[in-house]
């Protein structure tokens, strides 16, 4: 983990709470990994059992799929959330969230 993973990402909202830019898709993220935890378990599975290694391979790939979908999912979220709230207030929080997005993204295309 990055220090900016563990740093609180909040952004407060009019009626002074303070959420995730994820909040209101929670359930589908919780559902979603939901899925992946099983796939992870079914490969561990099918090499346990000794699987076929081209078959192991292509469920790597759709488990690799399934987590990218779910980091650009979030890192939309955090773009039209995040990002934009702190653009909004301008300053030196602008520059830090922006900066944090593209670090993002570069981990993400590596």
């Amino acid at each position: 983990m990055t220090d900016t993973a563990t740093h609180d990402h909040n952004h407060n909202h009019a009626d002074g709470e303070s959420h995730h830019g994820y909040i209101t898709d929670k359930d589908k993220y919780l559902n979603r990994m939901k899925r992946i935890e099983g796939q992870a378990r079914g490969i561990h599975k099918m090499v346990e059992d000794e699987k076929y290694c081209i078959d192991i391979l292509t469920q790597i790939s759709a488990l690799t799929s399934a987590l990218e979908a779910v980091a650009v999912g979030l890192l939309d979220d955090h773009l039209r959330h995040c990002v934009v709230d702190a653009a909004r207030l301008g300053g030196a929080e602008a520059d830090a969230k922006i900066t944090e997005a593209s670090q993002a993204i570069a981990r993400l295309v590596r």
